[in-house]
């Protein structure tokens, strides 16, 4: 691979718009240009960020050394696979396919060819969540919220698949423990698919996560809690804010920015109940994935959200939608 990676974008709606205002801008990559079946809004977008526009998929493919595809999740699949087979390496948006057979099919073709896949689980990036690194983190119970106003864009897929899935990556890459029962429930309510759902998920850990997601809400909500033994902390992927109450000892030493809250006795143990909001970093949660996606391409390292995570995503929003059914 050259030095500078030659990076594509394949569908310019909404999301793709975005992505391809970045692409001039990452460190070690160089835009190739956009394509979309809207050759007129392909332009538009093209003449506003100074890209170059294709006229074909092919022809995008031939000038790149990988792709961002943003076209509707229903052709994914088709597209991932016609660049694989061309030897580019591909960054996907959520969900990564329809069925979860196809994404293992695209983990197979990318494997034998040493191709790499990163999936847009873009709330992985959040500030919020990228403020926890520095805690140990064994969760054993998660509640979370995201709720969303109507509107049409993402519709042709269930509301486990447009807004849930977020969720359950972000619930799998911290529980870390096989799931052993999943219960679930939905109603069509605006389209064909279910709108509003709810699953409660157990893993062999006993860690349990009640999930809920929504995208016909009055007001919307991004929201999750995890509680863990001695701590309890609340995300809020919306405003980039995470608060952590802690149980300590009280010798410990803490952080500069920790409230004291008060003091909690356990028999003659005195313990320290402690307030901290980690520091966030300052960082677009979109452009850093594209960063990262760039670097795992240049040091020939596995992405951080690569399709073993988005599979495991979606056998359980499959579950989930199956069980609703």
């Amino acid at each position: 691979m050259n030095t500078c990676v030659k990076l594509g974008v394949i569908g310019i709606g909404h999301l793709g718009s975005i992505h391809a205002s970045f692409i001039s801008s990452l460190q070690g990559a160089a835009p190739a240009g956009i394509y979309d079946l809207d050759h007129a809004r392909a332009h538009e977008i093209g003449a506003r960020h100074n890209l170059a526009v294709f006229d074909s998929l092919d022809a995008l493919l031939d000038a790149s050394d990988a792709v961002v595809i943003a076209t509707p999740t229903h052709s994914h699949f088709e597209i991932a696979v016609t660049a694989l087979e061309k030897g580019k390496h591909v960054f996907v948006e959520k969900p990564v396919t329809e069925h979860v057979e196809e994404a293992r099919s695209l983990r197979d073709i990318a494997g034998k060819r040493n191709l790499k896949i990163q999936v847009g689980h873009i709330e992985r990036f959040n500030p919020a969540i990228v403020a926890l690194e520095k805690f140990a983190l064994a969760p054993r119970f998660i509640e979370s919220h995201r709720l969303a106003q109507f509107k049409p864009r993402g519709t042709d897929v269930a509301v486990v698949l447009d807004l849930m899935i977020h969720d359950l990556d972000i619930i799998l890459s911290l529980v870390r423990s096989p799931v052993t029962n999943i219960a679930a429930n939905g109603v069509a309510v605006v389209t064909r698919h279910p709108d509003i759902a709810n699953a409660r998920i157990e893993f062999e850990n006993g860690c349990v996560a009640n999930v809920t997601a929504s995208r016909i809400s009055q007001r919307p909500m991004r929201k999750m809690r995890l509680f863990q033994q001695d701590a309890y902390l609340s995300i809020d992927f919306a405003s980039g804010v995470t608060e952590v109450f802690r149980i300590v000892e009280p010798h410990t030493d803490a952080p500069g920015s920790t409230v004291l809250l008060g003091q909690i006795e356990r028999g003659d143990v005195r313990r320290n109940i402690v307030y901290e909001q980690p520091e966030v970093p300052e960082l677009n949660p979109l452009q850093y994935e594209q960063q990262l996606f760039i670097r795992a391409i240049e040091r020939d390292t596995p992405p951080i959200v690569g399709i073993h995570d988005a599979i495991q995503a979606l056998e359980v929003a499959e579950e989930i939608l199956h069980r609703i059914q």
